[in-house]
């Protein structure tokens, strides 16, 4: 068997997507706090032409990535979630935080209906207080790194993927300041890699559309396609890292191997 494919030094993300969940798979449970995107929610016009809005998990990219890797996966998400909302009531109302529901890794895909949508001030790294996230400013930046830094004070070791905004012209207006955010928040903290959706992944044409939405949401087949190139992803982002993912069977334990 040759594997020297498998850490191919100039394949791209997305590049290749392993029909078994590749090394994603070493990730046992996982987390996706997230908006509508990350709920798998359809959008349905009733005869009087009334739009109604329905987060059915079992449709999300999360719930298809668990299917295709054998892993759990938590949704941490509801239909037009923001981050400040997310701090402030729906994580502790839901029981997110509890300690019983940790996990290996946490994919963070929120920033949509925050800047775009609400118009909240994106901030910088600078309103994330790293020794205290009760003193975050009230931005953006401030409750995306709060739910970082809570979810690194329940599972220290865990892995975290943030996710970039897809490249869709709706979204153009912010859509480059959010991706600048969220890359300096992987720099900022320890174990966190960017998903850059809005780079490698697909232009959310007409014809993208037509195909994978239904609506102003995607439709099965959508979100099942976000689930494959998530996975894609991190199984890539695994490969070309494979010393920082040596040790994943030991996060939540206490043990690690000492070199």
């Amino acid at each position: 068997m040759d594997i020297t494919a498998l850490f191919n030094e100039n394949e791209k993300p997305l590049e290749n997507i392993p029909a078994n969940g590749g090394f994603c798979g070493i990730l046992r449970k996982i987390a996706c706090v997230g908006d509508s995107m990350s709920s798998g929610e359809f959008e349905a016009i009733s005869e009087n032409s009334e739009k109604t809005y329905h987060d059915m998990f079992e449709f999300s990219w999360g719930q298809f990535l668990a299917r295709m890797t054998g892993t759990t996966v938590y949704n941490f998400s509801r239909g037009g979630m923001t981050a400040k909302e997310y701090c402030e009531t729906f994580a502790e109302q839901n029981d997110f935080w509890n300690e019983d529901k940790k996990c290996n890794a946490y994919i963070i895909a929120l920033g949509v209906n925050d800047l775009m949508n609400m118009n909240m001030p994106a901030g910088t790294t600078d309103d994330v207080d790293l020794e205290d996230y009760k003193n975050n400013k009230p931005t953006f930046a401030g409750y995306y790194g709060k739910i970082i830094l809570k979810y690194k004070e329940i599972q220290p070791d865990a892995k975290f993927f943030l996710l970039t905004v897809p490249n869709d012209s709706v979204w153009d207006n912010r859509r480059k300041e959010h991706t600048d955010l969220i890359y300096k928040f992987a720099e900022l903290f320890s174990n966190c890699y960017v998903l850059d959706l809005g780079k490698y992944g697909p232009v959310f044409d007409e014809t993208f559309k037509k195909r994978f939405f239904l609506g102003g949401h995607m439709n099965p087949c959508g979100y099942n396609l976000i689930g494959q190139m998530v996975m894609s992803y991190i199984d890539y982002i695994i490969r070309h890292n494979m010393d920082d993912f040596s040790q994943v069977g030991f996060i939540g334990t206490g043990y690690q191997y000492k070199k």
